[in-house]
């Protein structure tokens, strides 16, 4: 370390050595083409090697003087070092010519300093003025460039270790998600939850009940993100705090709304969808709180939503839900969604829209609720180039046709 360290300052001063030869030269030039039989090579190298070396000694040896002063106090301090130095210089150097370029016998040494001190001192001050701009330039600009690399340097690790919580909170949220849906006879239920960014504001979930009950809930909160997230999180947890048997679905709605307007931040706002599937007798008993209509397809081909208009969570306390209810008969099928499904966008804006889900879900009766589920996303997907907007949700539930039907084996 010690030789590359040496190494490199020798390089460093050969380099300058060159660059005072390039001066020396430009300065013999100018005095050849104006007066050429006085002009002197050696003396002009001398000279200029001379007081460029101890103009840069100077400025190393004695630049805690002024360097971290203002600039003002800065600029007159080190022009007053240097009009204090510069005849030391200049009688220097000027004594190593007399000493180079005189044979004996030599003229008196004071005689020659006084008929040549104005060149060397006019350009010692000349150069330490020069080079002191752009050691000063050269310095500025490089603590800049540290500052703006330390910050650079700063933002990456943010970044990444935004990007590494953000991907922790992913995999926290996935973990909240239903691993396993709870299915019951007679019946096939899917779901998939794919958020717009890393993490997102959708939610379902399926929610074992009681024998042949489940509880099924879809929801999404205002915004995306990290905020959205928590929010989700919240809502998750007080669904399943208040899901029962016993509970209908407009009293865990007005419970969920309670909760909410007593935390909720301004703002921000929830829609959700929760039903209560009932297997033995096949019916659905649910209420729906400013979320999207459900669709139900049947087996003729034909399609209504599910129609209960009920307040978003989160901003009317005093909202009463109310309950409705839908027999699903043989062969039907039941999509629930959020709006990152039907809201999928073209580059020119064009929607996906629930008619083009509609459509796509029709004539599947022999698909499963998971490949319905998988061919509807790829539609959609496919649909905006995946370049989805918004966190897309989709929730497939499916009748069996026979009694004896088993979708798990079904093909399409």
């Amino acid at each position: 370390m010690t030789f590359q360290t040496n190494s490199s300052g020798f390089f460093r001063w050969l380099r300058r050595q060159q660059l005072y030869i390039g001066i020396a030269l430009a300065v013999y030039a100018i005095f050849w083409a104006i007066e050429p039989q006085r002009a002197g090579l050696l003396v002009t190298l001398i000279y200029s090697l001379l007081l460029c070396n101890l103009t840069v000694l100077f400025k190393d040896k004695l630049g805690i003087l002024y360097a971290h002063r203002p600039f003002a106090t800065y600029w007159v301090t080190y022009l007053l070092l240097l009009l204090v130095f510069t005849p030391f210089a200049v009688v220097f150097s000027t004594t190593v010519v007399y000493l180079v370029t005189f044979s004996a016998p030599r003229p008196p040494l004071f005689p020659v300093l006084r008929g040549s001190w104005k060149f060397p001192f006019v350009a010692t001050v000349i150069f330490g003025i020069v080079a002191q701009i752009y050691y000063a330039t050269k310095t500025r600009l490089e603590r800049s460039n540290r500052q703006l690399q330390q910050a650079v340097d700063l933002e990456i690790a943010q970044r990444e270790l935004q990007a590494q919580e953000l991907e922790r909170a992913r995999e926290i949220q996935q973990a909240l998600m239903p691993k396993d849906i709870p299915q019951v006879p007679g019946f096939d239920i899917a779901g998939a939850w794919e958020p717009a960014r890393v993490v997102g504001g959708d939610y379902f979930d399926v929610i074992r009940l009681g024998e042949g009950k489940l509880g099924i809930c879809i929801a999404d909160v205002v915004g995306k993100s990290v905020s959205a997230a928590l929010l989700m999180a919240n809502v998750q947890a007080t669904v399943r705090a208040f899901a029962s048997d016993a509970a209908s679905p407009a009293w865990l709605c007005s419970r969920v709304n309670s909760v909410l307007c007593n935390n909720i931040a301004s703002g921000k706002f929830v829609t959700l969808f929760y039903g209560v599937l009932d297997a033995e007798h096949r019916t659905l008993a649910y209420t729906n709180a400013g979320h999207l209509r459900p669709i139900l397809l049947n087996g003729a081909r034909s399609a209504q939503q599910l129609d209960n208009g009920g307040a978003l969570l989160g901003v009317f306390p005093e909202w009463k839900y109310e309950d409705s209810m839908v027999e699903l008969n043989r062969g039907d099928r039941l999509l629930l969604f959020t709006d990152g499904i039907t809201e999928a966008a073209k580059p020119d804006g064009e929607e996906f829209g629930e008619q083009r889900l509609t459509d796509a879900a029709n004539g599947q009766a022999q698909c499963s609720s998971a490949e319905l589920k998988n061919r509807l996303l790829a539609q959609v997907k496919k649909f905006c180039d995946s370049q989805l907007a918004d966190d897309a949700t989709l929730i497939v539930v499916s009748v069996a046709d026979t009694e004896t039907k088993s979708y798990a084996s079904a093909t399409c």
